[in-house]
C-alpha cells in the first residue's frame, strides 16, 4: 500500500484546539477542490509515492505524539483511512484535516476529524457534504474560512441551526480577504461562542513552506 506524500515535517501546531503544541504534519498530494484563497497549490500535483510503513517509520523518528494528516484532501486517496487507523493503533493523537467533500465516517473515529466546511465565498460551498454536520463526535473539530462579511453571516446561521456553539468550531479569517480583527468585532458582537481561529504558524515563520 502507497500515497502520494507531497511533504512532512515538524513544526508548531498552527490552528484548531491544539494550537501551539508540536506536531508531525503528513501533507499528502492531490486536492478536487479549487478554494480562491487557497495557500497549499503545490499540493495539487507534487509528490512521490511513499509506503505506509516509510510514512510511520518517519513519524516514529520524529519522536512526537501528535500527528496531523492534511492536504491537499486527504480522503482523495483511499489508503488514508488506514495509515489513519494505523497511527491510532500505535497511540498517536491523530488530526485529520479534512475539506468536507468526502463523508467522514470513513475515518477511525479514534482520530480528531476537522472539518473544513467551504463557504460561499471559497468558490467551493456546492461539493460539500452537508451531512458531515451530523457526523461529528465529540472530538471532531468544525471550520469556516471566512472571506467577507457574507460569508460570515452565512457560517452563523449554520452554527445556529445545527447547534455547533462551542470550543471546537473555528472561525478563520482568509488571508488577504478579511482582516483578524473585522472576524473578531463580529464575533464579539454577536456574542457568538466559536473560537477565532489564526494560523499560528505564519505569525511565527511567515509563509515559508514546510512549517
Amino acid at each position: 500500500m502507497s500515497l502520494k506524500v507531497c511533504e512532512t515535517f515538524v513544526s508548531i501546531q498552527g490552528e484548531s484546539t491544539y494550537m501551539g503544541l508540536p506536531c508531525f504534519f503528513i501533507r499528502l498530494s492531490g486536492c478536487n477542490l479549487r478554494c480562491v484563497y487557497c495557500d497549499t497549490t503545490y499540493a495539487y500535483e507534487e509528490g512521490v509515492f511513499r509506503t505506509k510503513e516509510e510514512i510511520i517509520r518517519e513519524v516514529e523518528a520524529a519522536g512526537l505524539k501528535l500527528v496531523e494528516v492534511t492536504g491537499g484532501e486527504p480522503l482523495l486517496q483511499e489508503e488514508t483511512p488506514v495509515l489513519v487507523k494505523e497511527l491510532c493503533d500505535r497511540g498517536y493523537k491523530v488530526l485529520v484535516e479534512t475539506n468536507g467533500s468526502f463523508n467522514i465516517e470513513q475515518i477511525d473515529s479514534r482520530a480528531v476529524r476537522v472539518v473544513d466546511i467551504k463557504t460561499p465565498g471559497s468558490g467551493m460551498l456546492e461539493k460539500m457534504e452537508m451531512g458531515n454536520l451530523r457526523r461529528l463526535n465529540q472530538k471532531d473539530e468544525v471550520k469556516f474560512v471566512i472571506t467577507s462579511r457574507e460569508d460570515y453571516l452565512w457560517a452563523k446561521e449554520l452554527v445556529l441551526e445545527y447547534s455547533l456553539e462551542q470550543e471546537k468550531t473555528l472561525f478563520s479569517p482568509a488571508q488577504g480577504f478579511l482582516k483578524p480583527e473585522e472576524l473578531a468585532e463580529w464575533i464579539i458582537d454577536d456574542r457568538l461562542y466559536v473560537r477565532l481561529n489564526l494560523q499560528l504558524h505564519k505569525c511565527i515563520f511567515g509563509d515559508r513552506r514546510g512549517v
